[in-house]
């Protein structure tokens, strides 16, 4: 399956689910504000989501999916069924004990992570059952990941892509509900959390057995590749936790700001996340496989390829992106959020923070096209050096500017710690010459700069010819939003044709026809 075509699949399915997502945070918005029982939440959903992006989705798919690609195609499927097996007992008992070990020390977790909130004893309490509520979704997601790994290995993406979708909508349902039927919103939220993690392994189980991997549970054994995936993982494991530790890091310190901090910066996050989940994921998910497929059959000159081609089609969506969301961060949080318990001064602090994020989110991108050129080669150790640089920086600027910007410096630290993370990654396979830079691709990139720096100043004097829209009924703000975005998407697409940057055979490789 050529990437284009694999990304747009998995993409398309992405976006659905970031759709659902929007509206699920314009009911969060709504319904939780940016106070207390907000930051409670995004607390507790953020602690097992460190966990899962550490384990499921970070070290375990890094190894995982190289070995059982490579095994699947030296040694045939038996002995890649076998060796899932073994991985999944393993995983089972591994995370029992996890989530276990969570459940009982969950107020000291809170007092390290969010050690702001032990000055007001309701808060940290709220946040300390949240968490014990929500953390069972580590459990099922780190599973989900694991049937996910098997499903891309064999080139069926839209089955994992979809996964997300059914979290959105049980967190919809809880808010629309159930949110007014318990002691807060929050408490409905947390529960959705776990069933959607639920739902999501019992979707993905019933999708590799239909693709004929029927995992069973096997007495927990050591062999060779689980052996071999272990040694893999441990590093990555150490990568990824460092790039955690990084966000952790700023909820931590944003603990101790003033109350709602981390909920503007969540809510900015949230933005900055639409590009990042639909492209960058995507592209990180197919280039993995493809990538250690490519390397298995020693095809260097089809890896530098792909990576090039994930490259040009990463940077073709999130340089406009990046600039808009720069140009009018505010219009966008004020009609996707501004309402009831959301209010005008919160929508000033999360767009402040979104235009910081946005400054990084081309780095977001590049960095998952970058990584998997080391995990498909099964080096692990190289991007936990990179991370390390990447975290002690993001800590001493966090320090520095939170004193003059208080919530927006920890946004503006994690953007520039993203580009210089993605400076070593490039650099390290430049130099090993696992990866040449395409004149092409400098090419196109230069005319998404320029296509995207005339759409930003469209879009300006289209936000100014329709403020009154944007500020007036939600009738009109949803018009006026609408016309906003027609008018930067149809700029930038007039544009980038007219420079040559995209070409009717771009198009038709995204639909498959070539």
């Amino acid at each position: 399956m050529r990437i284009a075509k694999a990304v747009a699949i998995f993409s398309s399915l992405t976006f659905i689910s970031r759709i659902l997502g929007f509206v699920r945070d314009i009911l969060s918005a709504s319904i939780l504000g940016a106070g207390l029982v907000a930051d409670c939440f995004f607390v507790a959903l953020k602690l097992p989501n460190f966990f899962r992006r550490l384990f499921a989705e970070g070290a375990f798919s890094a190894s995982f999916v190289p070995v059982f690609t490579a095994t699947l195609s030296q040694d045939g499927k038996e002995e890649a069924l076998s060796f899932a097996e073994a991985t999944f007992s393993s995983l089972i008992v591994v995370l029992l004990i996890l989530v276990g070990g969570m459940e009982l020390f969950a107020p000291g977790v809170i007092y390290i992570l969010a050690g702001g909130f032990s000055d007001d004893e309701t808060k940290f309490q709220l946040a300390v059952l949240l968490t014990r509520i929500t953390f069972p979704f580590l459990f099922f997601i780190s599973l989900v990941s694991f049937f996910g790994g098997i499903l891309n290995a064999l080139g069926k993406f839209s089955e994992t892509a979809a996964t997300p979708i059914i979290l959105n909508l049980c967190m919809i349902i809880a808010l629309i509900f159930f949110s007014s039927q318990l002691e807060t919103p929050a408490h409905a939220l947390a529960i959705a959390v776990s069933v959607a993690g639920l739902i999501q392994l019992i979707w993905l189980y019933i999708a590799c057995r239909r693709v004929g991997f029927k995992i069973r549970i096997v007495m927990p054994h050591m062999t060779p590749k689980v052996k071999e995936m272990l040694i893999i993982m441990m590093p990555a494991a150490l990568g990824a936790g460092v790039i955690q530790i990084n966000l952790m890091v700023d909820m931590i310190i944003a603990s101790h700001l003033p109350e709602g901090s981390i909920s503007f910066l969540f809510y900015a996050d949230r933005i900055n996340q639409l590009p990042i989940g639909v492209i960058g994921v995507a592209l990180g998910t197919v280039l993995l496989p493809m990538l250690a497929r490519n390397i298995a059959e020693r095809d260097e000159k089809k890896v530098s390829y792909n990576q090039n081609r994930a490259i040009e089609l990463g940077l073709f969506f999130t340089i406009p992106a990046a600039v808009a969301f720069m140009v009018v961060p505010y219009q966008l949080i004020h009609v996707l959020f501004e309402r009831n318990a959301f209010t005008a001064e919160d929508s000033w602090m999360t767009a402040y923070a979104l235009m910081a994020y946005s400054a990084g989110l081309p780095a977001y991108i590049l960095a998952k096209i970058f990584s998997p050129g080391y995990f498909a080669r099964k080096d692990t150790k190289t991007p936990v050096k990179f991370a390390l640089i990447s975290l002690g920086v993001n800590f001493v600027l966090n320090l520095i500017l939170m004193q003059y910007f208080a919530h927006v410096g920890l946004a503006m630290a994690t953007a520039i710690s993203a580009w210089l993370n993605v400076v070593l990654l490039s650099g390290g396979l430049m130099r090993r010459g696992h990866f040449v830079l395409d004149m092409n691709v400098i090419v196109r990139v230069g005319k998404y700069l320029l296509a995207s720096l005339i759409m930003a100043g469209v879009v300006w004097g289209v936000s100014g010819q329709i403020s009154d829209m944007l500020m007036g009924h939600m009738g009109e703000k949803i018009s006026g939003l609408i016309i906003l975005i027609v008018a930067g998407i149809g700029s930038y697409f007039a544009i980038v044709w007219m420079l040559g940057a995209i070409k009717s055979e771009d198009l038709k490789a995204i639909m498959g026809r070539k």
